[in-house]
């Protein structure tokens, strides 16, 4: 089993982020992983660009590399998604792949767009990933799709071998269209919903990798655990995933009403004592984890976190 570390420039800057990931690298993470938003969940906030940030990452470490994860809505149209993994995977063969998912209203609507409903969503989906698949293979797409238009558009440049890519579903209409282009299925580490999501990707026909997220938090007390993952609450509401919330501050108000302390410590792994980790982590494995991603949300002690999970919780989970 693999275990990817987190990183999320919603809460750091690009800079310190990347000191994180490499000393991740360092510690014996299998990879590394970022977020890739236009905004964060809350003000104030950071909102460092995924893109050119895993070109730093991939030329300072030797890990996997990749984004959890990276839609094609209104900011990016699926032909730029298929040339920058492209590209990185030409400059860094068998390290890279590519999260993708149907997105956040919060990162699409700056760009004027109007927010879809879910059908539509999931239309724009597997548009994405059909043109994203068909330019990997070296194909010519004369005219494209209904929401995304194309004329003659082929990658120039392309790997030996595409970069794996992991589709990210939280309902069943998502676990099928990632059965149907995915290498993986990923959602989170939520035992009610992801062993749902797990049987329909796998009754669809998917045979990939299974990757469970969690957002955890390790600090000296488990007061300043919770106080320096705070900000994380504004990612929790479910409906931000699929209705058209898109102020980061209402976000995070509307989050701090709606979920308690015990909610959100119940939701994600909030401890100074590094075998609650393990535990929590280790449900994941037993819920069908072939790869565990976790998001490290210590804003009390980041760098504090990532040396504990390298002598403390990675070996044990492994």
């Amino acid at each position: 089993m693999r275990i990817f570390y987190g990183a999320g420039h919603e809460q750091f800057p690009p800079d310190e982020l990347l000191r994180h990931a490499q000393l991740a690298a360092e510690v014996g993470f299998d990879g590394v992983c970022c977020s890739d938003h236009f905004q964060p969940w809350w003000e104030p906030g950071e909102s460092g660009h995924a893109w050119p940030w895993l070109g730093a990452l991939g030329a300072t470490t030797d890990t996997l590399i990749g984004t959890a994860v990276t839609p094609a809505v209104a900011r990016y149209h699926p032909a730029l998604v298929a040339q920058a993994w492209a590209t990185l995977e030409v400059m860094f063969p068998g390290r890279v792949f590519l999260g993708y998912g149907s997105g956040e209203s919060l990162n699409e609507s700056p760009f004027g767009f109007d927010w879809p409903s879910g059908e539509e969503q999931l239309e724009l989906m597997d548009e994405a990933l059909d043109i994203i698949r068909r330019l990997w293979d070296g194909e010519t797409i004369a005219r494209g799709h209904k929401h995304f238009k194309t004329k003659n558009a082929k990658l120039h440049t392309r790997p030996d071998s595409p970069p794996p890519l992991y589709v990210s579903a939280f309902h069943e209409g998502s676990a099928k269209v990632a059965a149907k282009y995915g290498d993986g299925v990923w959602t989170l580490g939520d035992p009610e919903q992801a062993p749902k999501v797990i049987e329909t990707y796998k009754g669809a026909g998917g045979k990939g990798e299974i990757i469970l997220q969690a957002l955890i938090s390790w600090a000296e007390t488990d007061e300043a655990a919770l106080e320096g993952a705070r900000k994380w609450k504004g990612a929790q509401p479910p409906e931000y995933y699929v209705d058209d919330w898109h102020d980061p501050q209402k976000m995070y108000e509307h989050a701090e009403q709606t979920i308690s302390d015990d909610e959100y410590t119940e939701k994600a792994i909030i401890s100074s004592d590094p075998e609650q980790h393990v535990k929590k982590l280790s449900e994941l494995k037993e819920m069908g984890a072939t790869t565990i991603a976790i998001m490290n949300c210590s804003g009390a002690d980041p760098e504090g976190a990532i040396r504990t999970y390298g002598e403390h919780v990675l070996p044990k989970l492994r």
